[in-house]
């Protein structure tokens, strides 16, 4: 019996717990941020689609947030709707368990000499399925064209979601600038989104692509999550 209970608390009261606090930690960094940009504005960039060579519009280049952060330093913010309609994370440089994947004021980790939000390559990033925040437990449930926003002090960054590959924790080439293909120089700028398969076990990886749809600056925020940010400051 102690150990059923011991059980269930680590599953379910203990995630469910810390996934709150999670999300009030994503709520305060995200509300910095929009504060602070009242007070000095974003960077700007073009985001009218221009068309490429083959006459398909490519969102135009965002600004970028330059240096890789300090270790465990949190840069971002991410919001996936299709995960809950106030499901945000903080991201944090590296995916070290206890400081990151594990903390109550994180939950995603991004892979160190990845690219960041907006470069051209791959912006990769981690979490858990089960356990300590579930934060990645619904990943499965991603359609392909849900909208992925991921906020910094520069603005927001949208991502589309585009496909799920099932793989070995063996695979690290699904982080590479151009998954797959560590030899390959990058031209797109791309997502990738990292968690053990299946839920409560670790024996292969669930990895979902997603490609840049575009940037806003941080008063301009996306209509989908408008009212899961308007929230985080109440």
């Amino acid at each position: 019996m102690l150990v059923l209970l011991f059980l269930g608390w680590q599953v379910w009261w203990n995630s469910l717990v810390l996934a709150g606090q999670q999300t009030n930690a994503a709520s305060e960094q995200s509300q910095r941020w929009l504060e602070e940009a009242t007070k000095s504005p974003s960077p700007s960039a073009t985001t009218t689609p221009a068309p490429n060579p083959t006459g398909t519009p490519t969102p135009a280049a965002p600004p970028t947030l330059g240096a890789q952060p300090a270790d465990y330093q949190p840069f971002a913010v991410i919001y996936i709707p299709r995960l809950g309609a106030d499901w945000k994370r903080t991201i944090r440089q590296t995916v070290d368990t206890e400081k990151v994947l594990n903390s109550y004021d994180a939950g995603v980790g991004h892979y160190e000499n990845t690219q960041l939000p907006g470069e051209v390559g791959n912006f990769a990033v981690a979490g858990h399925d089960s356990g300590w925040g579930n934060t990645f437990i619904d990943l499965s449930k991603l359609r392909i064209g849900d909208r992925i926003y991921v906020q910094t002090k520069n603005g927001w960054y949208t991502y589309t979601f585009r496909n799920f590959e099932y793989v070995q924790p063996t695979a690290v080439a699904v982080i590479a600038p151009v998954p797959r293909q560590p030899t390959t120089k990058p031209v797109d700028r791309l997502m990738t989104i990292t968690t053990c398969n299946p839920p409560f076990h670790a024996g292969e990886r669930l990895i979902a692509y997603n490609v840049f749809a575009g940037f806003q600056p941080t008063a301009k925020v996306p209509n989908e999550i408008a009212a899961a940010v308007a929230a985080n400051g109440g």
